[in-house]
């Protein structure tokens, strides 16, 4: 009874203690937090006067004080007029419905245009360990404003962690299609124990207006503490040690 006593709590620690390794190092990563509610174009800054006008707690919009033509959209209403940015949820041409869904976490997303004004979205990320693996996931999709026709070719996310950029697979869709949600993992080596993660929308060639839609993002430390091991390895060995003393004596732990 002791030997299995002494497992569960053996097991109970390790599992904290992997849950702390593997804490999200992202705060608001699903953009439902606001300063001034969701469903508006984003203000630079941490602050905002204008009614119609708000930002993401935890990140900074654009450059300086300029938000840019960036947007927190709600993923129920996005595709209908109630939305600050109407997105495509059909066909122009044949009415039918192109596949448009909310993101998989539901709630808000971050959208931005990279043909009209576009601006970074960032967050300081803070208690990096220098040297060590970090993996990056966020879930992405390309879309079209309503208003918009023609096709979009070759959008993506370019994302700069501390200097170390890597983009996103290249989204296209037809005239007014929606990509689907997609999800992306990159793999960063923090450089400092403190440095900016920032996303930029990006695309190539001409295209009605794209809107490439962002959520979901989570910074994961790649690997599990050292004591984590150690404590698991020291435990498995007392276990058999005292399983081998049990069969020889033939008493009881």
């Amino acid at each position: 009874m002791r030997i299995k006593s002494f497992l569960l709590a053996l097991l109970a620690v390790s599992a904290l203690s992997t849950n702390a390794a593997h804490a999200n190092f992202i705060k608001n990563g699903n953009f439902d937090e606001t300063t001034n509610g969701g469903n508006k174009q984003l203000a630079g800054g941490t602050s905002t006067t204008r009614a119609d006008r708000t930002t993401l707690k935890h990140w900074e919009s654009g450059y300086g004080e300029d938000g840019r033509y960036n947007f927190v959209l709600n993923g129920d209403i996005a595709h209908t007029g109630q939305s600050a940015i109407s997105l495509r949820d059909k066909y122009a041409d044949t009415g039918l419905s192109n596949g448009y869904s909310a993101s998989p976490t539901g709630g808000n997303f971050f959208a931005s245009d990279w043909m009209w004004f576009p601006g970074p979205l960032k967050q300081q990320v803070n208690g990096l360990t220098i040297g060590d693996s970090y993996t990056l996931t966020f879930d992405f999709a390309l879309a079209q404003q309503v208003i918009e026709r023609g096709p979009n070719n070759n959008n993506f996310w370019e994302v700069d962690f501390g200097g170390a950029k890597q983009n996103s697979e290249l989204l296209s869709i037809v005239d007014s299609g929606f990509s689907g949600w997609k999800t992306a993992t990159m793999t960063f080596t923090a450089s400092s124990a403190s440095q900016w993660l920032s996303f930029m929308v990006n695309g190539s060639g001409a295209g009605a207006p794209p809107f490439m839609l962002l959520d979901n993002v989570a910074l994961n430390a790649e690997v599990p503490e050292p004591a984590t091991l150690g404590m698991l390895l020291g435990g498995l060995g007392l276990i058999g040690f005292t399983a081998r003393r049990r069969n020889r004596s033939g008493g009881q732990a």
